[in-house]
């Protein structure tokens, strides 16, 4: 199947000029294009969606905006622009020139990471992929299928990575990427998060705020990387990943303004009112913040990791924004880590800079990721409440690291497991409660047209208007 490469692959890798990528991908595209159809958003791939399409790298001009199939899509491969005699910033080989090839000694940590990266891409899609079917808007259903296709050209930027440089090991992970499937008994993704399925919007909108805000964190530290081709993938990358979160914190935003419409007409926040008049209770939203919050910061990985420091010493992945710190050795310096004791409280240790750079990272994710609550307390107190929704604790709900396994309240407070038990389900979305948020959840996809739990969007997509036909179906 030939390609024209400039038309059908907008790039800025020169990929009409090398023959042996073209090969790999002529092999790989008709693959990927039979996943997107078996397994990406299901019962619109002949709808048309006005779609913001990567053509370039120019700061103000990047995207296209316009009406396209989405198994039509323009899937590209863009770097962010080479910087001029760039160096490494971090770690045993600082100062020295980045790589623009894989250094053998670190072929194997590179491929792991990309692949772990590029795994995530087509998971999310496949997770989301019914969303569609129920969604509140057309507006919701365009940015729905925005995050998909992008996820998608992560995919494809991680793909070029793999053939781009991995020779036959990167090409055979290359199809690995499309053999395993999201909640697959026998071929899952290879982080837990991302075999979970979304099957509601609200769970959607926490996905992309906290979950996409993690994936922002791992594409901030790969974008430190010595591997400068990788460095530049990541640096492009996140262009697009801003979209998504605002997706999220939006979305949330907009069920929050919805509620408190009902409050204040209401005269209510009993929880059950809210409910019986359709909208989505401010208790339920704090136990899916509870959820996805410490579901998210879990893929930051352990808090104490060799991995973590072999990674910053040899160059393989830095610390996000690494320009801020003064110490890019770190190799006499210690972090300071509270811990759970066996006697039930807790208790402070110092742990080397290196081992702490997982948790470090966690740390800066959660700072970004307060910056949304405040913009969600401000819709609930302007409209006269006093309630305040937050982030539990860090200690909370943890399934890895120091805290992983160790009950513990949405205050950081030590629990018996007994406690636990007894609580958890005044922290943790229910059954009951996610019953309740699918009742909700039932197609609106008249234009101008919004289901009663969420409000409308303060503004439309590209200066368009929020009535405007996003989608148009066929």
């Amino acid at each position: 199947m030939a390609i024209d490469y400039q038309d059908r692959i907008p790039n800025n890798v020169e990929l009409s000029s090398d023959r042996r990528l073209q090969r790999a991908l002529e092999h790989w595209q008709p693959k990927y294009l039979d996943w997107w159809g078996e397994l990406g958003p299901a019962g619109f791939q002949a709808a048309d969606v006005y779609l913001r399409t990567a053509t370039s790298v120019d700061a103000k001009g990047w995207a296209t905006f316009g009406h396209v199939k989405m198994p039509d899509y323009r899937w590209g491969i863009f770097l962010a622009d080479r910087e001029e005699d760039r160096r490494i910033g971090f770690g045993d080989e600082f100062g020295k020139p980045v790589w623009q090839d894989v250094p053998g000694e670190h072929r194997a940590i590179l491929r792991n990471l990309i692949v772990t990266q590029g795994d995530t891409e087509p998971a999310s899609v496949e997770q989301q992929r019914k969303l569609g079917l129920i969604c509140p808007s057309l507006y919701d259903l365009r940015n729905l299928f925005q995050v998909n296709v992008e996820e998608g050209r992560h995919l494809w930027a991680m793909v070029y990575l793999l053939q781009a440089h991995f020779g036959r090991d990167g090409r055979e992970e290359a199809e690995e990427l499309l053999h395993r499937h999201s909640g697959d008994p026998d071929h899952p993704r290879i982080l837990g998060t991302f075999n979970e399925p979304i099957d509601d919007w609200l769970s959607f909108f926490m996905f992309t705020y906290f979950t996409d805000r993690d994936g922002k964190y791992q594409l901030k530290s790969l974008a430190e990387s010595s591997f400068d081709p990788l460095s530049r993938t990541c640096r492009f990358m996140l262009t697009e990943e801003a979209h998504h979160m605002f997706v999220g914190e939006t979305g949330v935003g907009r069920v929050i303004k919805r509620a408190v419409e009902k409050m204040v007409e209401l005269k209510t926040d009993d929880p059950e009112a809210l409910r019986r008049a359709g909208v989505i209770d401010l208790p339920t939203l704090q136990r899916y913040i509870n959820f996805w919050f410490s579901s998210s910061i879990d893929l930051f990985g352990a808090d104490k990791s060799s991995n973590a420091a072999t990674y910053f010493a040899t160059g393989v992945k830095g610390r996000p924004d690494e320009e801020r710190y003064e110490d890019h050795l770190c190799l006499d310096s210690e972090y300071d880590l509270t811990i759970p004791n066996d006697s039930g409280g807790v208790e402070t240790i110092h742990i080397p800079t290196r081992n702490a750079m997982n948790e470090i990272t966690r740390q800066a994710y959660i700072a970004d990721a307060g910056i949304g609550l405040k913009r969600w307390n401000r819709i609930i107190s302007k409209a006269g409440f006093d309630v305040e929704l937050a982030l539990p604790s860090d200690r909370f709900n943890r399934t890895i690291g120091s805290w992983g396994g160790q009950p513990a309240a949405p205050d950081g407070t030590r629990l018996t497991a007994e406690q636990w038990a007894e609580k958890k389900s005044l922290w943790l979305p229910s059954k009951e409660d996610r019953a309740y948020v699918k009742s909700l959840m039932h197609q609106v996809a008249e234009p101008g047209k919004m289901a009663g739990w969420i409000a409308p969007p303060d503004r439309g997509i590209n200066n368009q208007s929020v009535e405007y036909e996003y989608v148009v179906m066929h």
